[in-house]
């Protein structure tokens, strides 16, 4: 019993480390998002939808859905680290309940990373993508709202 106490002592020692140094990185906000990812999920049938690939390779899809022309949901998958998911958590979150005008004049990765208190250097990139996909969802968006016939061909 006195190993198990002895590693799980060890555990919350290691955990804390952990926080301490990753408190100095990144804002209390990054983590948050972070620990606590919003809208991490595919949305069915939506009516916008985009898949980029980010330089670093990590890959993030964005599903828009719009009622009373509005974004009423907003969803988001990744293949890519926690930075990755803490811009996309936040970039859907920024979108909704937004006008399709307001969210594209809205979001841009220098918006995602004032809103994130910043991300250190090599990090700056998972913004970008966050705010390249979400315009590609909106764009795409706009495309099935003038052309609707496009979405029975798309494949997500």
């Amino acid at each position: 019993m006195e190993k198990d106490e002895d590693l799980e002592k060890f555990a919350c020692e290691l955990q804390d480390q952990i926080m301490e140094k990753t408190r100095k990185q990144y804002s209390e906000t990054v983590i948050n998002h972070w620990q606590n990812p919003r809208n991490f999920r595919k949305i069915d049938n939506p009516d916008g939808h985009a898949k980029v690939k980010g330089p670093c390779g990590d890959t993030m899809e964005m599903f828009i859905k719009m009622k009373d022309e509005k974004i009423s949901e907003c969803g988001f998958q990744t293949d890519g680290c926690a930075t990755t998911i803490v811009c996309g958590s936040l970039a859907t979150e920024l979108a909704l309940n937004k006008s399709f005008t307001q969210a594209l004049g809205l979001i841009s990765a220098d918006f995602i990373l004032k809103q994130l208190g910043g991300l250190p250097e090599p990090d700056v990139h998972c913004a970008q993508l966050a705010a390249e996909t979400i315009r590609g969802a909106l764009t795409d968006c706009l495309s099935q709202k003038r052309s609707p016939w496009k979405k029975y061909y798309r494949q997500n």
